[in-house]
């Protein structure tokens, strides 16, 4: 499975969560509201999550292994980090595709 499109919605509001993020695999599947967090050990992403009748969040799509999990939060992170680089500073929200 290949990434092949990410798209960076960054938050220009003041808050721990950075940006938006959509992810597809294989020019045929996406992953929708994944987030950047800043953490206290720097930036991480949240997979999209819903919350349960018990209040706690759960994961609704997720890598199942580490090594997934590395592959996309360094793509995501790269994507966020040019897309801080090129973006004009403005108002609101800015998306890219890369």
């Amino acid at each position: 499975m290949q990434i092949t499109d990410i798209r960076v919605r960054v938050v220009q509001k003041e808050s721990k969560m950075k940006a938006v993020v959509s992810v597809t695999f294989d020019d045929c599947f996406v992953v929708h509201d994944i987030k950047v967090i800043e953490g206290e050990k720097g930036l991480f992403i949240a997979m999209p999550s819903k919350k349960t009748p018990d209040g706690e969040y759960r994961d609704i799509a997720h890598p199942i292994n580490g090594d997934m999990r590395k592959l996309l939060m360094d793509a995501i992170l790269d994507s966020y980090q040019k897309e801080l680089e090129n973006a004009p500073q403005t108002e609101g929200n800015t998306e890219t595709t890369f």
